[in-house]
């Protein structure tokens, strides 16, 4: 013999879910891609300058591990660090806490190295960097 089901039972709404509440896990990973954590964003703006964990923490007088920790949103970005932050990222506190975008560039170079270098570069005597350039031009030329 089947169960069968009470009038009382087949009548019972449907518990309902509040509005804004995650319907689901595509809606839980939807709602992660609306919005960069400022740890991610912190961690994107500096892999976009070349800067490693290790010299970031260096510039901040603190461990790698505890950028690592700023990253993951273990620990939270303070005033001070995020002045100090500025600085180094050569970003505005806005743009670093998300609340404006980026203005638009060509784009950041994708090589750590060669971007360190040409910061290396830049300090140079301007005599040395022209000799650079030339040097630059020249092999570009012959290459194309």
């Amino acid at each position: 013999m089947g169960h069968a089901m009470s009038n009382a039972a087949a009548l019972k709404p449907a518990p309902t879910i509040p509005a804004g509440y995650p319907r689901g896990l595509l809606d839980v990973a939807d709602r992660k891609n609306e919005k960069e954590s400022p740890g991610t964003r912190l961690a994107r703006l500096r892999r976009d300058k070349g800067i490693t964990q290790i010299e970031l923490a260096e510039r901040l007088r603190v461990t790698q591990s505890v950028v690592s920790d700023y990253e993951r949103d273990v620990l939270r970005l303070n005033s001070e660090l995020i002045l100090q932050l500025t600085q180094i990222l050569g970003v505005s506190a806005d743009e670093l806490l998300g609340m404006a975008k980026a203005p638009a560039s060509s784009g950041p170079i994708k090589n750590r190295r060669l971007y360190r270098q040409l910061q290396n570069i830049e300090k140079l005597p301007k005599r040395d960097q022209q000799a650079l350039l030339r040097t630059i031009d020249a092999f570009l030329a012959k290459a194309s």
